[in-house]
């Protein structure tokens, strides 16, 4: 696939252009935020623990894999589909499984423990912002919403934790459009779902959309209502290089273009508007 001259920006669909586009969708972690950087860490031993428990047979290399594999499929999704799918995997193994929104409890009480030095340190004022953020996001942010496009932030993590992680970040102000994460009555909230409220409520057409992400699931949406997706196949913490793992996915998912940071921001964002080589020339406000 080509690549911009002398950049990281792998470019998969050439003629794509957001040069109509009115709206912008942003995942959060992984795409801005770096908080929860390593969530799996926590997630998949859970997950192998709580099957190894049933004594199957299975050895805990296989559960690991085999946990790997859905929660990495689901990521996007609200957690709590990543727990529905252990409760099911716990009940074909002959076990009797707890309720889902339970599992999420127990991952949350553990995933806390994992990064509440992250969460104390920044509303602390110990750790700058900008160490927990994708390099080169804020930016872009600036640069679009400098434009006129209307933004949005969706995540699967709770709504309560996203809202909170996003001020602490100092981002939630670019998000006019709302910040929307996981709730308990889940099938109310999805990425798809605030497109389709986007096309029904605010008559959102083809090409008016940009969305960027990490996971399957919001590029796929995007790709699905005629959108410009950028997949943003961090390799987290660092962020310097791409993620081949997502990348490989992002690329099923229907990415336009694949990016490892923000840090190349001109030259993504003079592609994507079909304009000169730097924001001003885009009628993007430069950072």
């Amino acid at each position: 696939m080509p690549f911009l001259d002398g950049t990281q920006i792998e470019i998969l669909r050439p003629a794509a252009t957001a040069a109509r586009a009115r709206f912008a969708l942003f995942d959060f972690d992984g795409t801005v935020s770096l908080i929860r950087s390593g969530w799996e860490q926590v997630m998949v031993p859970m997950f192998v623990q709580i099957l190894a428990e049933l004594k199957t047979g299975e050895s805990e290399a296989e559960l690991h894999d085999a946990a790997r594999e859905w929660v990495y499929r689901l990521t996007g999704k609200q957690t709590v589909y990543q727990m529905i799918e252990l409760a099911e995997q716990v009940k074909r193994r002959g076990g009797r499984p707890l309720e889902a929104l339970e599992y999420k409890r127990l991952y949350h009480d553990r995933l806390w423990r994992y990064i509440r030095g992250r969460v104390e340190g920044l509303r602390g004022g110990a750790i700058p912002p900008e160490r927990l953020t994708v390099p080169g996001v804020r930016t872009v942010l600036e640069a679009l919403h400098g434009r006129g496009l209307r933004l949005y932030l969706a995540s699967g993590t709770d709504e309560i934790y996203t809202v909170d992680e996003a001020r602490l970040l100092g981002v939630a102000g670019f998000f006019d459009g709302g910040i929307r994460g996981a709730i308990d009555d889940y099938k109310r909230f999805s990425k798809r779902i605030l497109i389709q409220r986007l096309i029904a409520e605010q008559g959102m057409k083809p090409g008016e959309l940009l969305a960027f992400g990490d996971g399957y699931v919001e590029i796929e949406n995007a790709h699905e209502a005629g959108g410009v997706a950028v997949g943003v196949a961090t390799d987290e913490p660092d962020c310097r290089s791409v993620n081949q793992w997502k990348r490989n996915r992002l690329v099923k998912a229907g990415a336009d273009v694949i990016i490892p940071n923000f840090l190349e921001a001109d030259r993504l964002l003079s592609w994507l508007f079909n304009c000169g080589s730097r924001i001003a020339d885009c009628g993007l406000r430069p950072a």
